[in-house]
């Protein structure tokens, strides 16, 4: 008998979205992908089955966009360069990206199970840690959702940075070993592989045409391996690429030496080789720390560069036109060895001339910076530049040799001025200044907010600014509307969709505002608020199954979730904890809003005074949570392992959104963006994006406290004495008093000490000195809670006026000011 033929009316059971079609591709999938039978398959095979359903429904826009970058020579392709890319977990983000979360739900329940908990057992991928890896992401989702064409280029980690832990209170790294079930999104790309050199050294040679040509002999070769995942736009018409590298030997087992019995050796090159991709920010304490972090940032910086190179070959364009196939934008410093590294491609591999090639390598490279911390631009020592990559420092010099020259040129009144701008820092032991490399090596330089490109220009990189005033400039960060309101706050997202419609999910700007006309709606405020209690009786569940904390649904949450860093100042968060502890030991019968108090956040392995702030928080939590002065009305709750899963979960439930850095040193945020979009208000700063977003949402509804940037560098002029600030402040002695004492650490003075005396000799980020203001500022936050309607009027408002932090608006920003890229 003939095999049925599909009619040209059936529809294709790999693009079938229909609840049926998706129910026969489940249970297809769960058979032949998974091998199980759906009477005795386990959770993660159910999981397994959804995603492979799924993504064969993103795979043909997947191949139609690839197939646009590979073959449309008239299209500028964007390729953004970042070591992190915090994508989250998938399944929901692409369910809804391709309008298929209803039906799936549906086919599922008909099958027994239930969708959230299926997308609930995803892992997370550790391919990111903070708001740079986020930011990423975002802006992957929105150059999609866009249609701008793309490819994100990263490295494919095995393990994330680390899982943490929280034993006895304190800090516990453990191995995030997220890729311990086979990972559904990605291809391996096994036609895409790049050979990376590393160490050894370089020699003149002459070329047959007579020219001298530098010959780089690497001491080690490594093969860069693609893994490709698909991002895919809102509506699902347009799919990006994010291309993953992962670390292979060229040789992964020397035979001739395991036969004679050197068993470790024979697998030397292989161990060396996948130890590069190994881990996400491997501690560079160490030299060899330093060392791997170099070579990593360095093989996915040169496997991407061959790869664009590759595909601008195959469109038989001529070299020097490389720039107008490609717009690449680096994400911080950490591909800032791409200035060098496309030289050395064009200048030694294929023999462009310098000038030319200079021309090409500046007309391609745009560079964001994101910090304001001078200690986190990106500096690597000279003798292990050179061990790691001895052409590429050659090549340093010799763009410092000739930019120097023209610096002397163009300002010989300045002698120092040629010192200042050097691409290295002859400091001892000498350094390359990577951020330096970027700046001179690019196009474009911005910052991530209006107040961080100011101080930019002004402080970190002024002299660079005064040299380059053309190259620099602002794109405030912005934060994707569909995971981080539609997807992961169903009830809010419902509420909005109710009285405006769906267009905000892809017309965020424009869209949201018209929500203002509802704010003094008493309807509106109603449903507004039955949304608010349905988020925060998901972390309350949350708390309670993980933490062993209950937390009171009525109570005000005040949310501080972000990396642990002294500058985010979470120990100004915890003195003011113990502050309102006090009051209610006091005055047990005292009129007191019930707060919920939240933190979440990793430190860095490394730092100490970090990982102190979060055994604090903990030993803070133990003493408050169990006094029955309290009587539940302060809680306090650490929730460990922060990442994306638990922020689509914390975002939605927080009624006040800590920002709380001192002026100055946030370069933006983007958890102040993801709290404000679902209805949080902001108590912050004049910090990053903060000042941006209190001019959108209006003065009277932030919460803000603490000096300004300039009355900061005053009081550092000045000199500034911290202890002073405990006189006439009773609240503050008192509570760094106990904590020295040992009442929030189990009788042990010892224990917070470098903490406490950090804070009253040197106090570098002025904690003392905003304490005061913080804790009115708190008091007027939660007087303003106890009025219901006007709390919900203005999470209202700060929902309709912050538009403009769609990251749908950033892209579109640098694609008309930076990358020369048509938008709609």
């Amino acid at each position: 008998m003939a095999a049925k033929r599909r009619t040209a009316a059936s529809p294709d059971p790999r693009t079938d979205c229909s609840r049926e079609g998706l129910r026969k591709a489940v249970l297809d999938n769960l058979f032949y992908a998974t091998g199980h039978a759906q009477e005795n398959a386990a959770r993660g095979d159910w999981y397994t089955a959804v995603a492979y359903t799924v993504r064969d429904r993103m795979l043909k826009a997947w191949v139609q966009g690839i197939e646009r970058i590979a073959a449309d020579g008239d299209v500028r392709c964007v390729a953004y360069l970042s070591a992190e890319f915090l994508i989250g977990p998938q399944l929901g983000a692409n369910m809804l990206a391709l309008g298929i979360t209803e039906p799936m739900r549906e086919a599922l329940a008909s099958l027994g199970q239930d969708l959230d908990a299926i997308v609930f057992h995803e892992p997370e991928p550790g391919l990111g840690n903070g708001g740079l890896g986020r930011l990423a992401a975002c802006f992957m989702d929105s150059l999609a959702t866009l249609g701008v064409p793309a490819i994100g280029y990263g490295i494919r980690y095995e393990f994330g940075m680390f899982r943490q832990a929280i034993e006895d209170g304190a800090q516990v790294e453990l191995a995030d070993k997220w890729l311990r079930r086979p990972f559904p999104w990605e291809l391996p790309r096994g036609g895409q592989q790049y050979e990376v050199r590393l160490g050894g050294k370089t020699h003149m040679e002459t070329a047959p045409d007579g020219t001298l040509r530098v010959q780089w002999t690497p001491a080690k070769t490594v093969t860069a391996c693609a893994h490709d995942i698909p991002v895919v736009g809102h509506g699902g018409t347009h799919c990006n690429l994010l291309r993953l590298w992962r670390a292979e030997a060229v040789e992964a087992f020397d035979f001739s030496t395991f036969n004679a019995g050197e068993y470790f050796s024979s697998v030397h090159d292989k161990i060396f080789s996948e130890t590069i991709t190994k881990v996400l920010y491997p501690n560079d304490d160490p030299y060899q720390g330093k060392q791997l972090r170099l070579g990593q940032q360095y093989l996915f910086v040169s496997a991407s560069l061959q790869d664009m190179l590759h595909i601008h070959h195959s469109l038989g364009k001529p070299l020097e036109t490389f720039h107008t196939t490609f717009a690449i934008q680096l994400n911080d410093t950490h591909p800032a060895v791409a200035v060098a590294e496309l030289m050395r491609l064009l200048v030694d591999v294929h023999g462009m001339d310098w000038d030319t090639a200079w021309s090409v390598t500046t007309q391609t490279f745009a560079y964001t910076n994101h910090t304001l911390l001078p200690e986190a631009l990106e500096k690597w020592p000279l003798p292990l530049f050179a061990e790691v990559l001895p052409r590429h420092l050659e090549i340093v010099y010799e763009i410092n040799r000739r930019f120097l020259e023209s610096v002397t040129a163009a300002h010989p009144e300045d002698p120092d001025l040629a010192r200042r701008l050097s691409l290295i820092d002859e400091t001892s032991p000498r350094f390359v200044r990577m951020a330096h490399l970027a700046t001179v090596g690019s196009k474009a330089v911005n910052g991530v907010a209006a107040l961080h490109s100011e101080l930019l220009k002004r402080d970190v990189l002024g002299d660079l600014a005064a040299f380059f005033p053309e190259k620099f400039t602002n794109v405030t960060n912005g934060v994707t509307p569909r995971r981080w309101l539609a997807l992961c706050n169903p009830a809010l997202a419902a509420c909005i969709s109710n009285r405006i419609g769906t267009r905000w999910q892809d017309h965020f700007e424009e869209e949201i505002i018209r929500l203002e006309e509802f704010a003094d709606d008493p309807d509106f405020q109603a449903q507004w608020q039955a949304a608010k209690l349905t988020n925060k009786q998901r972390l309350t569940h949350l708390a309670k199954t993980i933490l062993r904390v209950e937390l009171d649904p009525a109570a005000l949450f005040d949310v501080q979730v972000k990396r642990i860093h002294e500058y985010k100042r979470q120990h100004l968060n915890v003195l003011r904890v113990i502050a309102l502890y006090n009051r209610l030991r006091r005055n047990p019968g005292m009129d007191f809003v019930p707060r919920a108090v939240i933190f979440g956040g990793k430190a860095a392995p490394a730092y100490y005074l970090a990982k102190q702030i979060i055994l604090l928080v903990n030993r803070v939590a133990e003493v408050v949570n169990t006094d029955p002065a309290v009587a539940g009305r302060l809680r306090v709750a650490f929730v460990p392992n922060f990442n994306v899963r638990s922020g689509q979960v914390i975002y939605p439930a927080a009624d006040l959104s800590q920002q709380i850095s001192l002026a100055g040193k946030e370069a933006s945020g983007t958890g102040n963006m993801k709290f404000g979009i679902n209805g949080a208000v902001t108590i912050g700063t004049l910090d990053g994006a903060n000042v941006e977003m209190r001019a959108c949402v209006g003065e009277e509804n932030f919460f803000l406290f603490g000096l300004t940037t300039d009355e900061v560098q005053a009081v550092q002029r000045a000199g500034y004495s911290p202890a002073a600030h405990l006189e006439g402040n009773p609240e503050l002695a008192e509570a760094l008093d106990q904590i020295r004492s040992g009442v929030f650490s189990r009788g042990d003075a010892g224990c917070f000490r470098p903490l406490v005396d950090n804070l009253l000799h040197r106090d570098e980020y002025l904690v003392l000195a905003d304490f005061a203001s913080y804790m009115d500022c708190q008091d007027r936050a939660a007087r303003t809670y106890a009025d219901p309607a006007a709390w919900t009027r203005m999470s209202i408002l700060n929902v309709a006026r912050l538009g403009m932090f769609s990251s749908d608006r950033s892209i579109r920003e640098y694609c008309r000011n930076i990358w020369n890229v048509p938008v709609e």
